[in-house]
């Protein structure tokens, strides 16, 4: 199922008007797309969850087959210490660009079951929406670009530009595989641009390419105190409870104004032009908008910025979860031994996760009474990423979105953090450019998700017209081009 098809077709030069068959055979082919796109989302591809190891094992091989029957060549899933990442090329355009489009085909959990109002992995179209886990995060917004290239390859015989395809299975557990994947296989992914579409834009008329987006420093902080779990009643105001000194360093972290306490946190924040934040404010969303998003009555957060920009432009911290003590029904007259809380940084240009690690280590020790213990525990981090306006591949984003989308994109700023996009840049020396498809409510890691499916469509056509703009371009004018033969297979 996956040996190299590899053809002697050569590139020759591509019509102008290829990318016009390519529309129209998207177009008839709709009813299919939607259908393949059934299949993929019904793979319970969880990567945080090991019983389904076998899901995501699956769903490559699905994804594997469908490349290799669209076309696609040396089409392998390749082996890592976690899930699998499928990869294939085609690359027959000399002088061209080569174009690296990244995805993801693992998903966060579906709990809580019972808020769903139908199985998350059983996909069904209510209205203009396809419901269940993925279809958003991110399967519907891969498959609009797989979808893509089965329309220049079926109706043209080959691709407007390179394009090499690189979907792993670990991006909602932060990608540990990926590092070592990418060292090791350096020589065969290198591209001059990768692509991605996993993030949201404003709203169905309103496209936008993200220009940056925040890093990331997941971290677990326990306390313990006793050897076990002391009476209440016999130790209570004897012995310190861990839980307690937990709620308090917690309660250290923010000061009533929702800035973050810790020492030296904003030492390296970048302060936004007036210019800058001007823009923002005339085309991103607004306060209302993003409460109505959340499902939230009021705001939080710094004072003096607004909710779009405490969310992208300014750092954060966020408590993800609590556990200690008692958790039953009825009461319990308990000390518990330790205590655990779980908490996300979210980082902005020029903070190192590592510097923040260190000076969260050091407020601890700062703040952790001699009668108890504290360990810090690093579960993952990410840099902050940006990408040049000026780059021409954002230019050929940019006549993407208006020919997909039928008006010109705008330049958002995300808060999420997509470990991948630090990951290209520092390994490969390779520029992101993110082009999303979702929408603010999609639901995404939420019950319900669900994919706008007018989305889907222009998201097809965006992905083919950012292949043909590319395609244009024989030399990116102040960016190095590195143009080589397929290095074999893996």
């Amino acid at each position: 199922m996956f040996t190299d098809n590899n053809s002697t077709q050569k590139f020759s030069g591509m019509s102008i008007h290829s990318n016009t068959s390519a529309l129209a055979y998207c177009q008839m082919h709709r009813p299919r797309f939607l259908e393949e796109l059934k299949t993929l989302i019904r793979f319970a591809s969880i990567s945080g969850q090991p019983e389904h190891v076998n899901d995501l094992k699956g769903c490559a091989a699905w994804l594997a087959d469908h490349l290799c029957r669209i076309g696609m060549e040396q089409v392998t899933v390749v082996s890592t210490g976690g899930h699998p990442v499928v990869y294939a090329e085609s690359c027959h355009a000399p002088q061209r660009p080569t174009v690296l489009i990244y995805g993801h085909y693992d998903v966060q959990p579906a709990d809580p079951l019972d808020e769903w109002r139908s199985p998350p992995f059983e996909p069904i179209v209510r209205g203009n929406y396809l419901y269940g886990r993925g279809a958003s995060d991110d399967k519907g917004q891969l498959f609009a670009h797989v979808v893509a290239l089965e329309a220049f390859l079926r109706t043209s015989g080959k691709l407007p530009v390179n394009v090499k395809c690189l979907f792993e299975g670990e991006e909602e557990i932060g990608s540990p595989s990926l590092p070592a994947f990418l060292t090791r296989y350096k020589d065969k992914i290198t591209a001059d641009i990768a692509v991605l579409s996993d993030m949201p834009i404003p709203a169905p008329n309103r496209p936008a390419i993200t220009e940056s987006m925040r890093g990331a420093l997941s971290l677990e902080l326990e306390v313990r105190g006793a050897r076990r779990d002391l009476h209440s009643g016999l130790y209570g105001g004897a012995i310190h409870n861990p839980l307690q000194v937990l709620s308090e360093i917690i309660a250290s972290l923010h000061d009533k104004a929702g800035r973050v306490r810790i020492s030296g946190f904003y030492d390296r924040v970048r302060d936004l032009s007036q210019e800058d934040r001007a823009y923002m404010k005339a085309h991103g969303q607004s306060d209302a908008e993003i409460l109505r998003h959340a499902g939230a009555a009021a705001g939080y957060g710094e004072p003096g910025y607004t909710l779009y920009e405490s969310s992208t432009i300014r750092p954060a911290l966020s408590i993800n979860g609590i556990a200690g003590g008692y958790q039953g029904n009825g009461p319990k007259a308990v000390i518990p031994d330790r205590a655990v809380a779980k908490l996300d940084f979210r980082l902005v240009p020029d903070q190192n996760p590592e510097h923040i690690e260190r000076l969260f280590r050091r407020h601890v020790d700062r703040y952790t009474p001699a009668t108890v213990r504290a360990f810090v525990r690093k579960q993952f981090s990410a840099k902050p990423a940006m990408t040049d306006r000026d780059h021409p591949a954002i230019r050929a984003a940019c006549t993407a979105y208006q020919f997909g989308f039928g008006i010109k994109p705008a330049f958002q700023r995300s808060g999420g953090t997509l470990p991948v996009v630090a990951m290209l840049r520092d390994s490969l020396g390779m520029d992101t450019i993110m082009m999303g498809f979702a929408l603010p409510d999609d639901a995404i890691h939420a019950p319900n998700e669900k994919f706008h499916l007018p989305n889907f469509y222009k998201g097809i056509s965006a992905s083919i017209h950012f292949m043909a703009e590319m395609g244009k371009q024989p030399v990116i004018a102040g960016y190095p081009l590195r143009f080589f033969e397929a290095a074999g297979t893996f």
